[in-house]
């Protein structure tokens, strides 16, 4: 699913958007050995990730492939195909991706892995993937727009009509998931999603065309992922964005390791690390909010305590999500 994230071709360019890295020194814990991650983390976010944790485990040898995860999962079924999936842990996108694959029975259920500090509602309870940080969608708006919405309603305003504009759900992965956690939050529902588009939403690709459309005064108020408006109006853009009282959706870009494992220790040791108070505060330097409440957020993010998350049905949502996206296009293109 596409979250407007820089992509790399799994051909050429995905030979530079992989890295060996390697160390004669020995093992922490006695983990060792290969280990072979597939991320749609950003490249950079990608390098520092396994850098720390190779720093803690560096008898580990990671090798990592970077790109979107529509890629990645293309690749994976293209692997799985022929019998040979490579990759030990997977950190992709969102929970839906994840809970096919579930379905599938090609997720290790890993009791082992140390939540650290994640709140229980976003422990999978049959720990066949792990939430690494939130990622939540809410609302941008100009700073001279008419007034500052509060709630999720406050966008059918008379003065927001035609005004709005969002990631279309075919796109984005955060975008689907945020169509989805509407329809299933009973005071909203398709209700409101049908009043949203009646009142003149207009769907544009990714994210950043909606950030786009804001910073340029074109639309006044946009849904969108937090990070980018928030480090753009640090950067001086006239965009402030707001974590709506009724909830925000949020993808929890979630690792899981595959029953294919080669190296199930490491790829253990890789989990606990990226939810270990370390690596939290490297997501949150990254710009992230880390999926822990009690790691400082990074500058422009509120106390991560005070942002409410909209329930969502995970299993119900991968079920479901492909008639949510022809629904939600219909009405669009009616």
């Amino acid at each position: 699913m596409a979250l407007d994230r820089r992509s790399f071709g799994l051909a050429a360019a995905g030979i530079a958007a992989s890295r060996l890295l390697s160390t004669p020194a020995l093992a922490q814990g006695g983990v060792s050995g290969p280990l072979v991650l597939y991320t749609s983390q950003l490249e950079p976010d990608a390098a520092q990730t396994v850098e720390a944790f190779r720093a803690r485990h560096p008898g580990v040898t990671v090798e990592w492939i970077r790109a979107g995860t529509g890629q990645i999962m293309t690749r994976l079924r293209a692997e799985i195909a022929a019998g040979q999936p490579r990759p030990d842990v997977l950190l992709l996108a969102d929970s839906l991706t994840f809970e096919g694959l579930r379905a599938e029975g090609r997720l290790r259920p890993s009791p082992e892995v140390k939540l650290g500090g994640t709140p229980a509602g976003q422990v999978d309870a049959a720990r066949g993937y792990f939430a690494t940080k939130l990622i939540t969608t809410g609302i941008v708006h100009h700073t001279r727009a008419p007034f500052v919405p509060k709630t999720w309603t406050d966008l059918l305003d008379p003065r927001a009509r035609n005004q709005v504009a969002m990631p279309s759900p075919a796109v984005s992965g955060a975008a689907a998931i945020h169509v989805t956690a509407l329809v299933q939050n009973p005071a909203l529902g398709w209700s409101y999603v049908e009043k949203l588009v009646a009142h003149g939403v207009q769907a544009r690709g990714g994210n950043g065309p909606v950030m786009q459309a804001v910073a340029g005064a074109e639309r006044a108020f946009g849904i969108a992922i937090d990070y980018l408006p928030i480090r753009e109006a640090a950067k001086g853009a006239p965009v402030r964005f707001v974590f709506p009282e009724d909830g925000v959706s949020a993808i929890t870009e979630p690792a899981a390791i595959l029953s294919t494992t080669r190296n199930a220790p490491a790829a253990i040791a890789f989990i606990d690390f990226l939810l270990s108070r370390e690596g939290q505060a490297l997501a949150s330097r990254q710009g992230f909010l880390p999926i822990d409440p009690e790691v400082a957020p990074p500058a422009g993010f509120p106390d991560p305590k005070s942002i409410r998350i909209m329930p969502l049905d995970a299993a119900r949502a991968a079920a479901e999500q492909a008639e949510i996206l022809r629904r939600f296009a219909a009405l669009t293109s009616g």
